[in-house]
């Protein structure tokens, strides 16, 4: 096997089965050591007597998934590749996000970004997601099978219905901040890109990518807006719900998707 089909084959490994890249003697070793919660991939220790002596030797929680470690982000932002994998992809925004900085003041602005931003990681880290932007006013996460398990969309579209719900949706006082969301379940390459000399980012590629992100600019507040792909394989039913079809910016063919609502 050339060196670019192993290469490959460890990206579909871990993200499709959970295989972590690093070694099974030191999964062995990490695994020994006692603590509670621990890396998905690697079961490096963050808990404990094992957590502090990691933290010793420089480990630490990722920033993409604090159930991750950060070796093992490193370690495949090194191997630039990837593979092409079925997975499910959560992009919310915050709607109307220029009218809302333009009433407030920079600083009252930034405090409200950063609730959204703390609400929608929490979200997501609870979700298995793993997060790919903090932007503006959009936040970006992507469902695998390795780390979410094999009901991805499922947990995709439960994780778009939470972060409804931390937005102050269904409460009594009503959201604090207005939110759309959009999720579709699709081929995508996903991987590291860049350079393994230079600047590297974990993220997925693909036309499947962008048809998340603009539902998600379609959405209405309060409005989840979930592809047939994605709906499809959540297994619930579709009694009551909204449907529509939708031209997209850029796209060719219609979208047809589910509406669900805070």
């Amino acid at each position: 096997m050339s060196e670019s089909n192993k290469n490959a084959e460890m990206w579909r490994l871990m993200l499709q089965e959970g295989v972590s890249p690093k070694s099974k003697k030191l999964i062995t070793f990490f695994n020994f050591l006692p603590g509670g919660a621990r890396c998905k991939m690697c079961g490096v220790p963050f808990q404990s007597i094992g957590g502090a002596f990691m933290r010793l030797l420089g480990t630490k929680p990722s920033n993409i998934n604090p159930r991750m470690c950060d070796e093992c982000e490193i370690f495949v932002k090194k191997h630039i590749g990837g593979a092409e994998i079925r997975m499910s992809f959560l992009f919310a925004d915050i709607r109307g996000s220029t009218c809302l900085a333009e009433q407030m003041s920079p600083t009252r602005f930034h405090a409200l970004i950063d609730r959204f931003y703390a609400a929608a990681t929490n979200v997501l880290i609870e979700s298995n997601a793993l997060i790919d932007k903090l932007a503006g006013d959009q936040v970006s996460g992507y469902f695998v099978k390795g780390m979410t398990g094999p009901g991805f969309s499922r947990v995709a579209v439960q994780a778009a219905q939470n972060l409804l719900r931390a937005a102050g949706y269904g409460s009594p006082d009503g959201p604090w901040i207005p939110v759309g969301v959009g999720v579709h379940t699709g081929e995508a390459f996903m991987g590291a890109v860049g350079s393994s000399n230079g600047v590297a980012d974990l993220t997925a590629l693909g036309d499947s990518v962008n048809i998340a992100a603009r539902l998600a600019s379609s959405a209405g507040p309060g409005e989840i807006l979930v592809s047939q792909e994605a709906y499809a394989e959540t297994e619930l039913g579709l009694d009551g719900l909204d449907c529509r079809s939708l031209e997209l910016k850029g796209r060719t063919q219609p979208v047809s998707v589910v509406v669900l609502r805070g």
